[in-house]
């Protein structure tokens, strides 16, 4: 709000009665601790002067977003930020006002779920907005971004490539791949989220491309991802500019490409792009922000703070020392990472920051589980329903691993029945191949333990068959596939064919380092040699 009285223009500068109530207000707000509701007082006695409509209309928007962030009162705040929306479309060269007022109350309408009541007001926004860049790229960002939360990625992918468009044509490179999750400011009327004022041309239109392939990679269209990410890659290394907006853009092209490693088991394939990604958080944790304006509005975005960067290339260090078997790495970078959330999370609420921290501690369980410190993991997993619990959408998203885990942690108490009955659950909840694959064969593996399940072990088996129509591209979940079943043939006695799917396993775990795979492999090889009578034989 300080900023809302800073830079009102003239004809509200000149209301001295309407400055000192703002100053009051904002005051409150920032008081420790915050005076909400004085704040809110000092706004609305600005309508009993009866203010022009400008002064009307952002009061509407002030009153809107301090109900909306700092209160419950979501009908309240509702009604404001419709009446600033009415207002201000009324009022030519209002587009700060009108277009907050816009963005803000579809995210209200969001939250108390009537995204019915949000698609057409952001379309109707984009609609109008075409002669305002920066907002435009917003609105439409933000669309993209309910469809996407909606999973409806296809309509979302429409949009980013309109947005990528209208950067080129506006001549701002930069938007042309900025991330769907916005940043949050400390004050709700200060600048919007991103705003970072890094340099103009070119940055736009990257970060619209990288969003959208971002997307495909979610539907898992590997031809459309490849030369998107190749072009995009071509326009972050051709781009001359402000530092700090360029090595964002690297991080978000490698994060994109190192994930994409990561999904396909290419543990080893994935190592030069993990290592520029550590070397490209560390220049941009040594360079600080600048405030010079750009020169084009449409390049007012920045991808993700400093800081959530950093966490986030934690996390897919974490992801990658776990498929490779490097425990003692994951436990490590686990631990800087949950710490600098700890600490962002004091003074951030971004949404971001928990999904993170649930996928950090799914990790860091797994790697308990396989280091035989149940108790801890089974606190963790506790954790993870805690956080899961106090976001609808977090738990949404993460129901199925969370019956993966605790299916896992049956497995290692030898609770075969209860592993049998969370991975049932999770394969009910999840819709993500790699996912369903995964819990797939640790379900044949219960069975396996159990020996008494030929008919429901025979028809799993054929639904992850590594030699044909395998269900998803990951080299790291075919090689588990091939080990299932050299396990489940020495369990049946089948010796050669156990050492025929055994060696394949340990082709493909050579092949990309999949150290934990390799070592099992060659456990269970060496006792079919020893039960053979082939005591001195190489593999």
């Amino acid at each position: 709000m300080a900023a809302a009285a800073v830079v009102a223009p003239q004809a509200e500068a000149s209301e001295s009665w309407y400055l000192a109530l703002l100053g009051f207000a904002e005051h409150f707000r920032t008081s420790s601790p915050p005076k909400i509701r004085l704040c809110v007082h000092c706004l609305q006695a600005v309508f009993q002067f009866k203010p022009p409509q400008r002064i009307e209309a952002r009061t509407h928007l002030q009153l809107g977003s301090v109900l909306y962030h700092h209160t419950k009162n979501s009908e309240l705040a509702r009604q404001h930020l419709e009446k600033a929306w009415f207002i201000s479309q009324q009022i030519p060269q209002f587009e700060d006002v009108k277009f907050e007022a816009a963005s803000l109350l579809s995210e209200l309408y969001c939250r108390e779920n009537s995204v019915d009541s949000a698609k057409p007001l952001l379309r109707k926004a984009i609609q109008i907005s075409q002669q305002t860049p920066y907002w435009h790229c917003r609105l439409l960002f933000q669309l993209a971004q309910l469809h996407t939360l909606e999973k409806d990625l296809v309509s979302a992918c429409d949009l980013l490539g309109v947005g990528a468009e209208y950067a080129r044509v506006v001549g701002s490179e930069y938007t042309r791949g900025i991330t769907l999750e916005p940043r949050q400011e400390s004050s709700p009327t200060d600048h919007l989220p991103g705003d970072r004022r890094p340099s103009p041309i070119w940055h736009a239109q990257a970060l619209f491309l990288l969003s959208k392939g971002m997307l495909l990679l979610m539907e898992r269209k590997l031809q459309e991802v490849h030369p998107l990410l190749t072009l995009c890659g071509q326009i972050v290394e051709n781009w001359q500019g402000n530092p700090i907006q360029k090595e964002s853009l690297r991080v978000f092209f490698l994060v994109l490409q190192v994930t994409h490693y990561l999904d396909a088991g290419q543990v080893k394939s994935v190592k030069p792009c993990l290592k520029q990604l550590q070397q490209c958080i560390q220049t941009i944790s040594t360079l600080h922000d600048d405030e010079i304006l750009p020169s084009n509005p449409a390049d007012l975005f920045h991808w993700l703070p400093k800081e959530h960067m950093c966490v986030l290339v934690y996390l897919v260090t974490v992801m990658h020392s776990m498929q490779a078997g490097y425990l003692e790495k994951a436990q490590k970078y686990t631990d800087k990472a949950l710490m600098q959330l700890e600490k962002l999370k004091m003074l951030d609420s971004s949404p971001i920051l928990s999904s993170f921290q649930v996928i950090l501690l799914e990790h860091i369980i797994m790697c308990r589980l396989v280091t035989g410190h149940k108790a801890t993991a089974l606190q963790e997993i506790s954790q993870v329903c805690q956080l899961c619990q106090q976001s609808p959408r977090l738990f949404s998203n993460h129901a199925a691993q969370l019956h993966t885990l605790l299916g896992l942690y049956c497995i290692s108490v030898n609770c075969m029945d209860n592993a049998e009955a969370q991975f049932t659950t999770a394969l009910r909840l999840t819709t993500h191949q790699e996912l369903w694959t995964f819990i797939v064969t640790n379900l044949a593996s219960v069975y396996i333990r159990e020996g008494n399940r030929h008919q429901e072990l025979y028809s799993l088996l054929e639904r992850i068959n590594p030699d044909h129509n395998f269900p998803v591209s990951s080299h790291c979940l075919r090689a588990a596939a091939f080990y299932i079943r050299g396990l489940f043939s020495f369990f049946q006695g089948r010796y050669n064919e156990a050492k025929r799917f055994l060696r394949e396993t340990l082709k493909m775990s050579n092949a990309e380092d999949l150290n934990r795979l390799t070592a099992c492999s060659l456990v269970l090889l060496g006792h079919i040699f020893y039960v053979l009578g082939n005591h001195r034989v190489r593999m």
